[in-house]
């Protein structure tokens, strides 16, 4: 049922109001650099430390935060927290180390990275590769994810309905041409907006979040403020506030036991494995490898694009409190049948929580979930089209193309970019749905993961990687992936040295209990990475011993001023802080 009041289309309408204004105004301040390729693509030099942080943290959290990792604290709780964590450690992991080497070697895309380092056909393979991926895997999930959540507080159907598809199919189309609008005017309209869309993501799910706990409190009877609803989780849901899960029986798990529930968690976040295997490879890759990511950062010098690197992994300790404790909310409401109408379905919580939400909060909530679903749109069609333009179509098609055929490109790449994941997410094609959001992105970006950060890493650190073992990586890395995933337990079985996997039942879109039997997807790919690292290393060893591609380090660049220094302290203290507390 519709429950928006007036005051909730009035924030929303002036939130996208003020947004499309400052684009405007960032785009006509750089009107003179229009048809500039690396103003359109990079916004060269034109971002402040704050504004690549801001950037990357409205990029990153999208529909797969708000929406799966709040359905993943609902049905696991903190320990997906590890997602948002670790990755403030991989962030100045990357502004220490791997941006001298980005920076130093003028490097603007990750397939120029590729060519630089290894050879052209590195690039092409992981060019239309990357392309695939952000295409099918990430720009479908986060319009998919969006439209649902949105459809579902501001549509007056039932899902599953041809009025609720109807609704989602205006939404979606509603989210492509916002994102449209601001990804056309070039990455520094992108990174300017970001920081209102960052603002607002904050104070709106500051305030969901804060809602919510008093919200909890006062169905659980023990006051109506924050803190005693947060006490009230702890106290009545304490297996939800451990990072490390216990490890289950492996044997089958049958619907509605808890044997079954535990199994389904621990495939998705094995305990204390998950950090000695795939929690590194996703975020080391996601954040250091990723044009998506490190574009914000790559059109700046070094001590800016370091700062604001830090500065997005403090932010990131913070998000949790934002994408998952609303979960955790939803879920013991839901255990108390506080949540009527709610069916339990891990996607819904955070929905369900803004139902409860008054008139204006809810609207600030959807503006907020609407500048997370829309930045991070507006940035992965960015970089689809900056990697199409400039390491696609100007290498073998374009090669004489000046700046302004380029940035028409761009354009026009955008464009199709948006099309192609509308048509794929209009009924589901790709089955995000059954999946669930955040694990269906962890899980299909995990198959390529592995080979790329092998690539990446003994391509920066090791002068001795050669293009041939690069090659040979990526489709390995790829390979192993999958062998790993679909075919291992059967013919090596279910418990190995390697892995243990586990089988627990679910239920179909027919309603009847499948069996399914998996290794933990973490697990699959940090022995995918282990693998492809020895398999590269072997095969570089038959070559010279210094690679002549191989990049140069300069040792002065690793050296970190006051500033940086004392913001890594800060961001270290207070992530092991958060995990003695919730070990």
């Amino acid at each position: 049922m519709n429950t928006l009041s007036s005051i909730d289309y009035i924030i929303f309408v002036l939130y996208f109001i003020l947004v499309a204004s400052y684009g405007y105004y960032v785009y006509r301040k750089r009107k003179t650099q229009e048809h500039d390729s690396k103003a359109f693509f990079l916004a060269e030099g034109s971002l402040t430390w704050w504004a690549i942080g801001a950037s990357l943290i409205a990029s990153n959290i999208s529909a797969e935060q708000f929406i799966g990792m709040s359905g993943e604290g609902f049905f696991v709780g903190t320990a997906v927290a590890a997602y948002e964590w670790i990755a403030a450690v991989a962030l100045i992991i990357i502004a220490v180390w791997f941006m001298p080497v980005y920076l130093k070697n003028r490097i603007f895309t990750m397939p120029q990275f590729l060519k630089t380092r290894y050879n052209d056909t590195v690039a092409l393979i992981m060019a239309i590769f990357w392309l695939f991926l952000y295409i099918l895997v990430n720009l479908t999930s986060i319009l998919y994810l969006g439209a649902t959540a949105i459809t579902g507080l501001v549509g007056d159907a039932t899902a599953g309905t041809p009025e609720f598809q109807n609704i989602l199919h205006l939404i979606m189309i509603g989210l492509a041409v916002f994102a449209l609008i601001i990804t056309l005017g070039g990455m520094k309209v992108i990174g300017y907006t970001d920081v209102i869309q960052v603002a607002v993501l904050i104070i709106g799910g500051l305030a969901t979040t804060y809602l919510a706990l008093t919200i909890v409190g006062d169905k659980l009877g023990v006051g109506n403020s924050a803190i005693a609803g947060f006490k009230a989780l702890m106290n009545d849901s304490p297996e939800h506030f451990k990072m490390i899960l216990p490890k289950p029986a492996a044997t089958t798990g049958t619907i509605n036991t808890p044997l079954n529930l535990d199994i389904q968690k621990w495939v998705v976040l094995p305990g204390i494995a998950m950090y000695f295997a795939g929690q590194w490879i996703v975020n080391l890759n996601y954040w250091g490898c990723n044009q998506y990511i490190t574009q914000r950062a790559l059109g700046a010098d070094l001590k800016t694009a370091r700062t604001g690197l830090i500065f997005a992994g403090m932010l990131k300790l913070m998000m949790p409190v934002i994408v998952m404790l609303p979960g955790i909310a939803a879920f013991v409401l839901y255990k108390h049948n506080a949540l009527p109408g709610f069916s339990g379905g891990k996607d819904g919580a955070y929905s369900a929580i803004l139902s409860f939400l008054p008139s204006g909060l809810k609207g600030l909530s959807i503006a907020a979930l609407t500048a997370a679903i829309v930045a991070s749109l507006a940035g992965k069609l960015n970089s689809i089209s900056t990697i199409f333009t400039l390491d696609i179509y100007h290498k073998y098609f374009g090669k004489e193309s000046d700046e302004k055929k380029l940035v028409i490109t761009g354009r026009y790449t955008v464009l199709a970019a948006a099309i192609l994941a509308i048509l794929f997410t209009w009924n589901d094609l790709l089955g995000i749905g059954g999946e669930g959001g955040f694990t269906f992105i962890q899980k299909y970006t995990g198959f390529i993961s592995p080979g790329v950060f092998a690539m990446f890493l003994l391509g920066m650190f090791w002068k001795r990687t050669t293009g041939t073992a690069a090659i040979v990586g990526v489709v390995l890395g790829f390979v192993l992936a999958i062998f790993f995933n679909n075919y291992a337990v059967g013919i090596f079985g279910k418990e190995t040295l390697l892995y243990t996997a586990y089988t627990y039942e679910t239920l179909g879109k027919d309603g009847v209990a499948h069996a399914v039997t998996e290794i933990p997807f973490l697990i699959n790919m940090g022995w995918s990475f282990v693998f492809t690292v020895a398999t590269m290393v072997g095969i570089s060893l038959a070559g010279p011993k210094i690679n002549p591609r191989a990049f140069m380090t300069d040792k002065a660049l690793l050296k970190l001023d006051n500033r940086t220094i004392a913001m890594i302290v800060i961001t270290l203290l207070l992530l092991t802080a958060l995990y003695v507390k919730f070990w």
